[in-house]
């Protein structure tokens, strides 16, 4: 990567604290631009209930919304650790922004597309690829042909492909990545990976995320901060990754005299809740406060004292 001054801030800090600023909407047009395929000019950055900033959102929810030039609705998150519902929870996000954006008395011609582009640091499950898209299509069981709605507006025939209208899910599973990056898209991919951008990339966003988003270029009290965010999401996917195991092999167990599907949902659950104890002993073994570890888990101050 180069050397100190060349390092980079991880993608998953940007977006929640600079993509948001006005001034560095060009990097997030850039990034969107390349997964969506099209270019993307930003007119504002939305808040509701599923981006505004909570101690329990550290891991799990929308890192941003936003309304492009079309006025569609775009949402980001990073996914640093496993989700049991995680397609569903994706799921529940876009139709919430879809209602979230039409008003009482709005024809549904106001409803607009939504697209949610999920960037996964975990196995999410089977596939040789890096990047799959979902959208909705209407095939023909017979003839496997698409269908094309044709309706009548201000007088003339107008032609859609329900692609246009249905939302598209966008799935980055980064680790999967393992390509020696060529294109715009693989060189985003592999920021997103290892936090390396090409000292030459032409890539729309990368060149002014090189600018923007230096580590050395933010006060020490930000860099202890994105510091102790590192090690917290270092500490959770361990710890997680052990606890699961351990979970799944419990729910396993007791799945063969109880049933496998309840053994298995019961171990989930155990592994969880036990996973989240180990949270909070790892930050506070290593250094963090009490109200730290609380920020970060999600839990009360009463409950991390409860756990030392």
């Amino acid at each position: 990567m180069g050397g100190l001054k060349d390092r980079y801030i991880r993608f998953d800090w940007a977006i929640k604290r600079l993509l948001r600023q006005k001034a560095n909407f060009d990097v997030l047009e850039g990034f969107l631009t390349v997964f969506i395929g099209e270019e993307v000019k930003i007119v504002e950055i939305l808040e509701s209930e599923g981006n505004q900033q909570t101690p329990d959102d550290k891991f799990n929810r929308v890192d941003i919304k936003a309304r492009n030039s079309k006025g569609e609705i775009i949402l980001v998150e990073v996914q640093n650790t496993s989700e049991l519902y995680y397609l569903e929870r994706i799921l529940y996000g876009v139709a919430k922004a879809i209602t979230e954006h039409i008003h009482l008395g709005d024809t549904y011609k106001e409803v607009k597309k939504v697209y949610s582009i999920s960037i996964l640091y975990f196995d999410i499950g089977k596939g040789a690829d890096y990047l799959y898209v979902g959208q909705n299509k209407f095939i023909g069981v017979h003839t496997n042909d698409q269908l094309v709605i044709t309706a009548k507006e201000k007088g003339a025939l107008v032609q859609k492909s329900p692609a246009e209208i249905f939302p598209e899910y966008i799935l980055v599973r980064v680790n999967e990545f393992d390509k020696v990056a060529v294109t715009p898209l693989e060189e985003w991919v592999a920021y997103l990976k290892s936090g390396v951008i090409k000292e030459n990339t032409t890539a729309p966003g990368l060149q002014e995320a090189r600018k923007k988003l230096q580590y050395y270029s933010m006060t020490d009290a930000e860099r202890y901060a994105y510091d102790e965010h590192l090690n917290a999401v270092m500490i959770q996917n361990d710890v997680l990754g052990n606890a699961r195991e351990e979970g799944l092999a419990e729910g396993r167990a007791e799945g063969l005299t109880q049933g496998r599907a309840e053994g298995l949902a019961e171990g989930r659950a155990e592994g969880r809740a036990e996973a989240k104890k180990d949270i909070v002993k790892s930050m506070l073994s290593n250094g963090l406060s009490v109200e730290q570890a609380a920020k970060y888990s999600g839990l009360t101050v009463e409950e991390v004292e409860s756990i030392k």
